[in-house]
């Protein structure tokens, strides 16, 4: 069985999960690994078959998709081409994980496509949703990278049969954790600057800001 793995490249949650998901996948089929977009900073250690340009967002200083920058950046006729010409034929199954190209040109084409990842868990209407609904937002989470009707979502809990609790790496469910005496804030999409005047309004706690590029995390305690 011919199997692509289609990963979406726009931050690193999705290439993280992908590192421990490959090798149980490649000991059942034939698979090619697909990522398109580029704002992760994680690599993948195996062979890409393709990377693809495909659709990046962009985020605003308060964490949240920029939508209106995300449509300018990407809506081009690149896009279009890698949708229009990739041998999405080639495969038995696209597993997708919240990747555009290869799901959009399987949809077009009828080939069979699985969604599979955090947001796959939001086609169930269990998953937990704010107050106020968002939607575009829902709308986003269903036609961005559409997929068959089959998905394998992961979410904290199991708010429905088809939603699995993340996929934790061997390494870290095996190691001792220790307390430092901090919590880790890692939300690489908010700007320093706005998480330390949100944190600061928490005084009594220790907290460390992780960034996504530098190679140390940079302390911020407060008083």
């Amino acid at each position: 069985m011919k199997v692509l793995y289609a990963i979406q490249g726009t931050g690193n949650g999705h290439i993280s999960r992908a590192r421990d998901i490959i090798p149980q996948l490649q000991k059942h089929c034939q698979l090619d690994i697909l990522i398109s977009g580029t704002q992760s900073d994680v690599s993948l250690p195996f062979p890409l078959k393709y990377k693809l340009k495909g659709f990046s967002f962009a985020y605003n200083q308060k964490g949240g998709i920029h939508y209106r920058k995300s449509a300018r950046d990407n809506f081009s006729f690149q896009l279009m081409r890698e949708i229009r010409d990739f041998p999405v034929r080639s495969y038995d199954l696209i597993i997708n994980d919240f990747e555009p190209v290869s799901a959009w040109a399987a949809k077009i084409r009828g080939v069979r496509c699985l969604s599979m990842g955090h947001q796959a868990s939001f086609l169930s209407p269990h998953s937990p949703r704010p107050e106020k609904k968002d939607t575009f937002g829902e709308w986003v989470l269903k036609n961005y990278a559409p997929g068959g009707g089959e998905a394998i979502g992961f979410h904290f809990e199991r708010y429905d049969s088809f939603i699995h609790t993340p996929v934790i790496r061997d390494q870290i469910r095996h190691s001792n954790p220790v307390s430092l005496g901090h919590y880790t804030v890692y939300l690489p999409a908010v700007k320093d600057e706005r998480l330390v005047s949100l944190l600061t309004q928490i005084p009594q706690v220790k907290w460390h800001i992780f960034p996504d590029t530098p190679p140390k995390p940079k302390p911020y305690a407060t008083s």
